[in-house]
């Protein structure tokens, strides 16, 4: 990645954007900061951020509104900030276009490190693969050149992470991956939290691709170990 990111930190709690945009502005990049989603989709608007730290818990808007609709007007990464911790808040939130999902309280360095990974893979150094995946006897396509995939030839609204999710699956079908690897492939770096966003991404994939998750037949559930993408059928 070349030069400073440009991010936008929506945040209402001065103490918690002060420690943030510290930390952000100590790695060299440059931050905006919102304080009502109203302010943010104006500053998004206007400053065209590389990433978005969205805080849920904004007055007037709320930041799933803001999500939302930052993610039907571009691809930026968001990740979102909020003190809700139950599994069904982790898949909405990550359902509603975010890339990643930090609770709060949130150790700065995490926060840090997460950007700085989203950053990566958001403006990578190296060409994309050029192969395209055939699956599911020929369904399912996945693209890695243009960063696209189909089902039935209908194209599927994945966000970045779910594509990129399903690249590492669909890639070597049978083989099986631990949570720790497919964060390594999200993310690129291996943190043991960010294994519980792993599983609320696979269940946001599987609805998309129309994938039972009480019988899946493409994302399967390797008990003990991770998940697998099923081998095709002779």
């Amino acid at each position: 990645m070349n030069g400073p990111a440009r991010i936008l930190l929506v945040e209402d709690e001065a103490r918690i954007a002060e420690v943030v945009r510290g930390y952000l502005e100590g790695e060299g990049h440059i931050v905006d900061r919102a304080t009502t989603g109203e302010e943010a989709l104006e500053a998004a608007a206007r400053r065209r951020p590389d990433l978005v730290v969205l805080d849920l818990g904004l007055p007037g808007m709320p930041g799933e509104d803001v999500c939302r609709r930052l993610r039907s007007e571009s691809d930026v990464p968001i990740i979102m900030l909020t003190a809700k911790d139950a599994e069904e808040d982790l898949v909405r939130g990550l359902r509603l276009g975010a890339d990643d999902y930090i609770t709060k309280p949130f150790s700065p360095r995490e926060l840090t490190a997460r950007v700085r990974a989203l950053l990566r893979r958001a403006r990578p150094d190296e060409q994309p693969q050029a192969d395209v995946l055939e699956r599911a006897g020929g369904r399912l396509s996945v693209d890695s050149a243009r960063r696209r995939a189909t089902l039935d030839g209908e194209l599927l609204d994945l966000t970045e992470s779910e594509f990129r999710l399903l690249q590492a699956l669909a890639r070597f079908p049978g083989r099986v991956y631990t949570r720790a690897e497919l964060v390594d492939r999200l993310t690129g770096y291996d943190y043991e939290p960010y294994e519980r966003t792993i599983d609320a991404h696979v269940k946001n994939l599987r609805r998309k691709l129309g994938d039972d998750a009480r019988a899946p037949a493409l994302i399967l559930t390797v008990y003990g170990r991770g998940y697998a993408f099923a081998e095709d059928q002779r």
